[in-house]
Order: C-alpha cells, then sequence, then structure tokens
C-alpha cells in the first residue's frame, strides 16, 4: 500500500470542502507550494492536485501553481480539474505533472478518454470516480453523471483505464473516516483494478 497526500486548491489556497460544497470550504494554508514542500521533506514521493476551480468552471485554473509545485519538488505529480480536451493534457504534462486525472470528461465522453489512453499509454492517466450513494457525480460534484460507480468502473476498464480513485463524497470532509465498504466493494467486483481510496483517512 502507499500514501498520496492531496492538496486540493481553490483561487491558489489549499482547502477542504465539506462533501464536496463550494460554500462550506476550510482554508489550511495560503501557499499550496509551501505544503507540498513540507509533504515532500516528510518522505512522501507522490502528490494528488486537484484544481476545484477548474473542475467547478469546466476549464484548468490552477496551472501555475502546479508549475511552481513541480519546480520545488521532486514528487511525482496527478492533477485534475477542467481538463476537457488534449491541449488541456498536454498543458498540464508540460507543467511538470506526471499523471493526468479525468472525470467529468470520462463519464460524458469516454471515446475520447480512450483516444488519449492509445496514444499517451494508460499509465499516464487516472480516472476520478466521485460518487455519493453509489452514483457518480461530476462538474466538481455538482451534476449528476446518471451512472452507477460500478457500471463507470466497467466502462472504464472496458477501454484499458485502469488506474482508478474513489471518492465517497458523503464522508469527503467529514473527518470520521474513509468509506472502507465501498472500496472492499469495488475491489470484489472489479478484480485487478489498481484503486485508490480518496478521502478522510486522518490516521494510522
Amino acid at each position: 500500500m502507499k500514501i498520496n497526500p492531496a492538496i486540493d486548491i481553490i483561487q491558489g489556497k489549499c482547502v477542504r470542502l465539506t462533501k464536496g460544497d463550494y460554500t462550506k470550504q476550510k482554508i489550511y494554508h495560503d501557499n499550496p507550494v509551501t505544503v507540498a514542500k513540507k509533504f515532500a521533506d516528510a518522505g512522501f514521493h507522490r502528490l494528488h492536485i486537484v484544481d476545484l476551480d477548474g473542475a467547478k468552471a469546466g476549464k484548468v485554473t490552477n496551472l501555475a501553481v502546479l508549475e511552481k509545485i513541480a519546480a520545488a519538488t521532486n514528487t511525482i505529480i496527478d492533477f485534475g480539474g477542467g481538463i476537457k480536451n488534449i491541449s488541456d493534457v498536454e498543458a498540464v504534462m508540460n507543467a511538470g505533472a506526471s499523471i493526468v486525472t479525468i472525470g467529468s470528461l470520462a463519464v460524458k465522453h469516454p471515446e475520447l478518454l480512450e483516444e488519449w489512453l492509445m496514444e499517451f499509454g494508460a499509465d499516464k492517466f487516472m480516472i476520478g470516480a466521485d460518487v455519493l450513494d453509489e452514483k457518480i457525480k461530476i462538474s466538481g460534484w455538482l451534476e449528476d453523471g446518471d451512472i452507477t460507480i460500478f457500471e463507470f468502473i466497467g466502462k472504464m476498464l472496458a477501454i484499458g483505464a485502469h488506474n482508478i480513485f474513489c471518492t465517497d463524497i458523503s464522508k469527503d470532509g467529514m473527518m470520521t473516516g474513509p468509506s472502507v465498504g465501498l472500496s472492499k466493494r469495488i475491489i470484489n467486483e472489479h478484480q485487478g483494478i489498481h484503486l485508490i481510496a480518496s478521502g478522510e483517512v486522518k490516521r494510522i
């Protein structure tokens, strides 16, 4: 098992939302680069960076923050939020991300994602599965994806994606512990999946 710290960004600051509610955010630090360096100094080799502004707006917004973090650390970075086209993918990679996280687009346009998987390789992509009551949510968790988590993961595996991270929105930001039951069900239903259980890991 590997542990990957996450940094969620709104307006250039490190934040935490409560159940994905943009009106309920707590600012943890004004400088994500400082936080990223602390994680790197603590021995973490990978960071998960989320552009929450980008996820909400449907376009990458905090690319400059990614560039600064990549320049300041030697960590492997996966970055997501608002990536909609191949230019976004290339821009994120050029800014220093090793892995591109795709969420809403994977639900709306899986055929486009499949093209990217074939062009860049499946290892270059992490598929975000954000779920509430077993249903996928998209666009910064503001819209229904009209598909269950299990159906969605099945479709992703079918097109060649194998790196999946899943966030249970009902627990996100609540500080009540991770959604272990959901993770077990996903692993049992989809053998061989590389799953990152995202959110609410707060103690050993």
